[in-house]
């Protein structure tokens, strides 16, 4: 996709951080908005902003992603309001536990993975459709460098971000004949509000460094190009050439030594 003007993105996550920055700058690229995130006020907020800016053209809805009926009543909402979306940015997540494994609660794991994973499987399954119907479009995938490597005290989110680039990639090879555009992308250390545990909020002083402006216009540029694996941000390429490059006994002590060493634990 070249032009984003006049089409319909749908964004989850939007009240706040990447997902906010990219309702900003794809209604300045002239597009429609759909708009979700679980917390009504802060999605009010976003959408005032816009407003005020002179941005009319968007919708919202608040529910959580990992609530399938209230994902594919919103894919519904949007065709209403809009018509057939033309961009999916799948970007509603949450952060783990931040502890190691055997601390880890099953009732935490499992609400991880519904909303970082089947909230991206919903999303995908309710919006290709409109995708399809329109004979063109882009479905943007947010997963994590947590779902190029295994970190240390991060065991649900990666594999929730594993899950998450599994599932895409998969759907790069079903659309690769087709006018539909998959992208994947591998954020790294961006200065976001998902932190909230003591442990995380100390690695975010330290580590979450990059910009959501600076990312997602990296994004938005990649998806002109059709870039399908979008690696961007603090530390992402090192983790990205440690995964891809380096055996996984010699990557893994890396990782895990600057990891401690950041976190002093």
């Amino acid at each position: 996709m070249k032009n984003f003007k006049d089409k319909i993105v749908v964004i989850t996550g939007a009240g706040s951080g990447m997902g906010k920055e990219y309702a900003f700058q794809f209604a300045n690229l002239g597009a429609k908005l759909a708009l979700n995130d679980y917390n009504q006020e802060t999605l009010e907020i976003v959408k005032d902003e816009l407003n005020q800016q002179g941005f009319k053209n968007v919708m919202i809805d608040a529910f959580d992603v990992s609530n399938k009926e209230k994902m594919y009543a919103f894919a519904d909402k949007v065709q209403e309001t809009f018509g057939y979306a033309h961009v999916i940015i799948n970007n509603a997540g949450i952060e783990g536990a931040t502890v190691e494994f055997v601390e880890i609660l099953d009732k935490d794991f499992e609400r991880l993975m519904n909303i970082n994973f089947y909230g991206v499987v919903y999303g995908s399954k309710a919006f290709l459709p409109h995708l399809i119907a329109n004979n063109e479009g882009a479905l943007v995938n947010i997963a994590s460098i947590f779902g190029l490597q295994g970190m240390p005290t991060q065991s649900d989110y990666c594999a929730s971000k594993f899950a998450v680039r599994g599932f895409t990639e998969s759907l790069m090879v079903e659309f690769y004949n087709s006018p539909i555009q998959i992208h994947i992308v591998h954020p790294g250390g961006i200065n976001t509000n998902i932190a909230q545990h003591e442990m995380s909020a100390k690695f975010a002083t330290k580590y979450l460094t990059t910009t959501p402006k600076s990312i997602v216009k990296h994004v938005i540029k990649s998806i002109k190009r059709n870039k399908k694996k979008i690696v961007y941000g603090q530390d992402s390429l090192r983790v990205w050439f440690a995964s891809n490059f380096l055996p996984k006994r010699i990557s893994t002590a890396i990782i895990n030594y600057e990891l401690k060493k950041r976190l002093d634990f």
